[in-house]
């Protein structure tokens, strides 16, 4: 038979998901309602309207999909991409990767440029691989979760003005710690997920589209393939006098209407700038450990490390002790970093002194099982980094 799961409490500090403040564990515990009670559309108006700042966008057309982040990047481009479109994908990284994929899943002509993993890429030499054709749709990921490489947006939407095309972002690992400003930065569709930045948990993915990218789905010459996924079904369901599409899950609607409540009783600058601050401190107490980290600083995600493994430090022995001799998690690499590289998340609700601390003084015990010998103590210099 059976025994009640109770799962151990963990130091969430890998690239998702991202530790969850009590109050969001409450809220997704709260009673259950029916995916058409009146009250339930309340709570999707209220959280409509905090998604809206924290992409940075005054777009209607933002709300959140029932499914992970990847069901996000499906959507936004299952709706803009029809069967012979020229679509850009820059790929410097794992998740680049998936959405130059998916673009070609939706019939596209993908012009795929792939650059060096761990640094951002360049819009100019996209530019030139595309030798004067035309293209309708530009898509970058403007924080690669493999690498924790931040892309500037704005040369993309130059790029994009340029083509008449539109642009479209991952941010699922923007959302929530640094800025987006969608609107701004010409952004046309972006996706995101809830576990990570908004330090809620997975299942639910946020999404804006632009007017112009409404415009553009509503003169498709053809249904979007999706069903599931298509962004007219899915307003009419969002929209008053909201029409039936899918049996939504109330309980993590809670969590994330719950979770953005926090974003906004912090306010997003003083969010963003304590990301900033406690990632600042955490690389500092490893460059004092002797760890170099894959991205420049100029290009580098606060709220995602990428640190390489020493020479001789076997990372599934490290990652391993780190969860048995301190419930602690941090991530590995993927592609061809995996076994090269350790993710670290500072995130949302996780993006602590407290974490930074416990993790530079696990990490430093965990590397001397491996004989290796750090320069000098990362979590002093980290404290003395953070001040008082």
């Amino acid at each position: 038979m059976m025994q009640p799961f109770q799962p151990p409490v963990r130091t969430l500090l890998g690239p998702g998901p991202s530790d969850v403040a009590p109050s969001v564990l409450r809220a997704l515990s709260a009673p259950t309602l029916g995916h058409l009670d009146p009250r339930l559309f309340v709570a999707m108006d209220e959280l409509r309207a905090a998604l809206r700042p924290v992409f940075g966008t005054a777009n209607p057309a933002t709300f959140v999909l029932s499914g992970t982040g990847t069901s996000g990047m499906e959507a936004v481009l299952a709706n803009l991409i029809e069967p012979g479109d020229g679509v850009l994908v820059p790929v410097h990284g794992y998740f680049g990767a998936r959405v130059a994929e998916i673009a070609a899943r939706c019939g596209a002509e993908v012009t795929r440029v792939d650059g060096e993993w761990g640094r951002a890429s360049d819009p100019a030499r996209a530019k030139a691989a595309l030798g004067g054709r035309r293209i309708k749709l530009v898509a970058v990921v403007h924080a690669e979760t493999s690498t924790g490489v931040r892309q500037d947006l704005a040369p993309w939407r130059d790029l994009a003005r340029e083509q008449g095309a539109l642009l479209v972002a991952d941010t699922v690992t923007s959302l929530g710690c640094i800025p987006i400003d969608a609107d701004t930065n010409g952004v046309d569709g972006a996706w995101s997920c809830t576990q990570k930045g908004l330090s809620c948990a997975s299942g639910m993915a946020p999404v804006t589209f632009s007017p112009r990218a409404v415009e553009r789905v509503k003169a498709r010459a053809r249904k979007v393939q999706s069903f599931y996924l298509d962004l007219g079904l899915l307003l009419d369901y969002w929209d008053a006098p909201h029409g039936y599409h899918h049996t939504m899950s109330s309980n993590l609607l809670c969590g994330v209407h719950e979770a953005l409540r926090l974003v906004h009783e912090e306010g997003l600058t003083k969010r963003f700038e304590r990301t900033t601050r406690v990632s600042r401190a955490c690389a500092k107490g490893f460059e004092a450990l002797g760890l170099e980290l894959l991205v420049p600083e100029a290009e580098r995600l606060p709220q995602l490390l990428a640190v390489r493994i020493p020479e001789g430090v076997d990372d599934v022995r490290v990652r391993s002790r780190l969860l048995a001799k301190h419930d602690l998690e941090i991530g590995g690499g993927l592609g061809p970093l995996k076994g090269k590289l350790w993710r670290i998340g500072l995130m949302g609700h996780g993006a602590t002194r407290k974490n930074v601390l416990t993790l530079l003084s696990a990490l430093r015990l965990a590397l001397e099982s491996e004989g290796f010998r750090a320069k000098a103590d990362g979590a002093a210099v980290a404290e003395r980094e953070l001040g008082d």
